[in-house]
Order: structure tokens, then C-alpha cells, then sequence
């Protein structure tokens, strides 16, 4: 008589009931040995059963009870897919991923429900101490391999429970990647690397998944490797190669609402840590007030990065983030520390094809009209397609005086700069002559009259000093 083959769902729901209730156990396994007890528990209900399983649904039926006992359900295989950057689930009945920055749909996976939905959640922040409950509907919380994770809950989402997972690449982008994907130009890298070689404070800005996080990991492979870095971000990402790094992670608070320790602490405690660069993955807050004392009490060489939609706007936010922190400072101090701190901004952007590219390098070139002055450097021209260089920025200068000169193409790349003090080449002469005191020829009194120009003279009977804030 020809046993009775049994339906495969109900056999993973009975082998994932009885696993559950030893969770405890399996989760001192490793994933190969927790994939063989399944196996085992599979075939051993089988045999009990009387059942008959081809082969393929043996397999199916201990790939879906790993997945929900031991990983994270349905989207454990979407985890899995190098192609995909991004997880979405918009409750139990839409998931949707991005790959290669676009946005599709998983048509074929779907939850059994929201309780699934609410136990993946809970299998996810639980070991962090966290909880997701009415009293705090929402959570940041990040997996084992570093990808970012953000849950919310209803009465917060209207569409059930809500969850967003950034992967996390396991081999770290290099800029050989970056300008095989149209991110930038080799020009632009060997430009920042010189920067970052040379001890330049750059700020990292652009949109949500525009890429700053992936380009600070770039620019941080340019280090040298003798330095001591330190790294403070508010989920660790960062995977530095070099030998010295001490990666300091903030702590959201635990389940009684104490014991919090925020980004702006641990930038505090890192200049107590004798840095040799200071790495904040992102600036939200006070801390940025911090970061920028740093730069300016010989702290220099530090990346951040800040959400923003052009690099004037990022000087904008960090000014006001700044403003944010327990210090009152007048507006025009904090424009102070901003013009001397940074020196460039780097603006990340995500293209309508899903490319993420650097739409435009700035310098930062001081203070003029109590306004900070940036300098385009690189700028992406959308019509064109292409990057086109700007105006030779004052990094260049530190550039060379630090040993990380730029090669004479790059520099020929740059248009002529028109900022307050360059000097056109006969008034360069003049003023070399003059240092070397080679003073000019004073013109000849019996010079006709009318070769000299007029000047105006202005009658003013105040005091010279009113007479200087008039002219400025």
C-alpha cells in the first residue's frame, strides 16, 4: 500500500512549531548545523507521518523553516541577492526591493500575515535590548552583518507593520568601483585623495540613498594607514582597512527610557582619545557644533556626513544644528567656525536611472559679506551629461605646501579663478617686484594732463573709521 503524501505547508508549520519551542537551543547552533537539525526534524516528522515528499519539496520545506525559525522569514532570499540594496515591507501583503536604485516589486512573496510581520520585528531588535510596542511604535536597529534596519508600527503606519532594511555590501566599495559606475571622474578622485591625504575637512551631503555613506567609506580608504582614526556613528557601517581604528556605536535608551548615549557624547570622548582623524557618520545635531571646534583646535582631516539638497544647504543645516547645541552662539560666530573649519563639501545625488553620482565638489573660501563664499570645483551638468571642472580651488594651495601636490593635468583642468585675491598677470608682476623691492618707475611729473585720469574727490567730515564701514 503506497503511503499518503502530506500537503508541505502543513508539514513546515508543524516542524517550525516544534523548533520554536527550542529556540533557545538553536540559536547557540551555527546556520549549517541549525540547517541539519531542521533536515532532521523534517525527516523525522516525515517518518512518523507515513508521508512521501519528492525530493525538491524536502528541500523547499527545510529552506522556509530555517528561514523563519533561525533567519528572517520570507526575506531572508532577498537578503541573500547581491543585486538587491534595499527591503521594503509595507505590511503583510506588499514588499517591494531596490535593485541597482530602482524600485520593483516582489510579486511572489507575500506574509501569512501581520503577526509574521510583527514576530520578524521582534526577532530583530529583541536581542538589542530594543522593544516595538504602542508605547514606542517605532525602532532603529541594525542586523549582525551591519545592515540598517528601521520598523514602525500601527497607530504610527496606517498599512500595518512597516520594515526597512539597508544591506550592507560585505566587500567595501573602492574608488576603482566608483568610477567604473559613473560616480565620478578619475580626476575627482585623485583630487580627493590629495585632500584626504593632505588633512582637508570634508563634509559628505546629499538626499536619503544618495550615497554618502558609501563614498565616506571610499574616502576613508585614502588614510594612511599609520594614523590612529577614530569612527562614531549612530549604527556602526563603516569597515575601514586600516590597522588603527576604534569604532565607538551610540546606544538608543533601553526599555525604561535611561541609559542613552547620543553621537554628540562620543565626540566629546573621542577628542579625549589622541585622534588622528575623527570619522561621524552622520551629523544630526549639537554634535556638529563639536565636530567644528574640533577642525579648529588641530583636529584636521575629518569626514562627516549631513542630509541636505546642495552644498549651500548643507552649510545651512549644519549652521542651524549647530545653533541646536547647549551653547548660545550669535549666527555670524557659528558662520566664523564654518568658513575656517571646512574646506570642501561633497554633494552626493541619486540620478532618475538610479545612478548615484557627485553633483558638485565645493570649496570652502572664507567669509565675504558675512556670507560663507563656495567655489565649484567639479560640477555635474545634467544636460550634458558629463562633469565639468570649475575654478582652482584655495585647497590646491594646501595641497602643495602639505606634499600632495596635484599632477599638472588636473591643474589644467581648472578655469581661471576670479575670487578676491588673485591678480591678473600684469598686476602679478608688479607685485613680485615689489616684494622683491623692485619698486616701479614713479610717472613723469611733466606728463601731459590729459594721460591721467581723473579722480574724484569726495568730501566727508566724519571720522575715518565711519568712513571705512561706509565704503565696506
Amino acid at each position: 500500500m503506497q503511503a499518503p503524501t502530506l500537503d508541505a505547508r502543513r508539514i513546515k508549520d508543524t516542524v517550525r512549531t516544534r523548533l520554536l519551542a527550542e529556540g533557545v537551543s538553536l540559536e547557540r547552533l551555527t546556520a549549517p548545523e541549525r540547517r541539519l537539525r531542521v533536515r532532521s526534524e523534517v525527516m523525522e516528522l516525515l517518518k512518523e507521518e507515513r508521508a512521501i515528499l519528492p525530493a525538491s519539496a524536502v528541500t523547499d520545506v527545510v529552506n522556509q523553516v530555517s528561514d523563519e525559525v533561525v533567519g528572517l522569514g520570507p526575506i531572508e532570499r532577498l537578503l541573500k541577492d547581491p543585486e538587491v540594496s534595499e527591503v521594503m515591507v509595507n505590511g503583510a501583503d506588499d514588499v517591494y526591493v531596490e535593485r541597482k536604485g530602482r524600485i520593483e516589486k516582489v510579486d511572489d512573496l507575500l506574509f501569512e500575515g501581520e503577526e509574521q510581520v510583527f514576530h520578524l520585528i521582534e526577532r530583530i531588535v529583541a536581542p538589542l535590548g530594543l522593544r516595538v510596542d504602542e508605547s514606542l511604535p517605532y525602532v532603529d536597529a541594525r542586523l549582525s552583518d551591519g545592515s540598517r534596519v528601521h520598523a514602525i508600527i500601527p497607530p504610527l503606519s496606517l498599512c500595518g507593520p512597516a520594515l526597512t532594511i539597508r544591506k550592507f555590501t560585505l566587500r567595501p566599495f573602492t574608488p576603482e568601483d566608483l568610477i567604473e559606475l559613473g560616480t565620478l571622474t578619475p580626476p575627482m578622485s585623485a583630487f580627493l585623495k590629495a585632500c584626504v591625504r593632505a588633512k582637508a575637512n570634508i563634509v559628505i551631503s546629499g538626499g536619503t540613498g544618495s550615497g554618502k555613506t558609501t563614498l565616506l567609506g571610499v574616502l576613508s580608504s585614502f588614510v594612511p594607514g599609520d594614523e590612529r582614526l577614530i569612527t562614531i556613528e549612530d549604527a556602526a557601517e563603516l569597515r575601514l582597512s586600516q590597522p588603527h581604528v576604534v569604532a565607538l556605536e551610540a546606544r538608543p535608551p533601553n526599555v525604561e527610557g535611561a541609559g542613552a548615549v547620543t553621537v554628540r557624547a562620543l565626540v566629546r570622548n573621542a577628542l579625549r582619545m589622541r585622534p588622528d582623524r575623527i570619522i561621524v557618520g552622520e551629523v544630526r545635531g549639537g554634535e556638529a557644533l563639536d565636530m567644528l571646534q574640533a577642525m579648529n583646535t588641530g583636529h584636521e582631516g575629518c569626514l562627516s556626513t549631513a542630509h541636505a539638497n546642495s552644498p549651500r544647504d548643507a552649510l545651512s543645516r549644519l549652521e542651524t544644528m549647530a545653533l541646536m547645541s547647549d551653547i548660545d552662539l550669535p549666527v555670524f560666530h557659528v558662520r566664523e567656525q564654518l568658513a575656517s573649519a571646512l574646506d570642501l563639501i561633497v554633494h552626493m545625488a541619486r540620478l532618475s536611472d538610479g545612478r548615484r553620482i557627485i553633483s558638485e565638489i565645493s570649496s570652502v573660501e572664507g567669509l565675504r559679506g558675512g556670507a560663507v563664499v563656495l567655489e565649484e570645483v567639479f560640477t555635474w551638468r545634467r544636460s550634458e551629461d558629463r562633469f565639468v571642472p570649475g575654478k582652482k580651488p584655495l585647497v590646491i594651495d594646501r595641497l602643495r605646501e602639505r606634499g600632495h601636490p596635484l599632477e599638472p593635468e588636473i591643474l589644467r583642468l581648472f578655469g581661471s579663478s576670479t575670487r578676491v585675491g588673485d591678480l591678473a598677470e600684469p598686476a602679478r608682476r608688479q607685485h613680485e617686484s615689489v616684494v622683491k623691492g623692485e619698486f616701479p618707475p614713479v610717472a613723469d611729473p611733466e606728463a601731459p594732463r590729459r594721460r591721467r585720469p581723473r579722480v574724484a574727490r569726495l568730501a566727508w567730515r566724519g571720522s575715518l573709521r565711519r568712513l571705512g564701514t561706509v565704503l565696506e
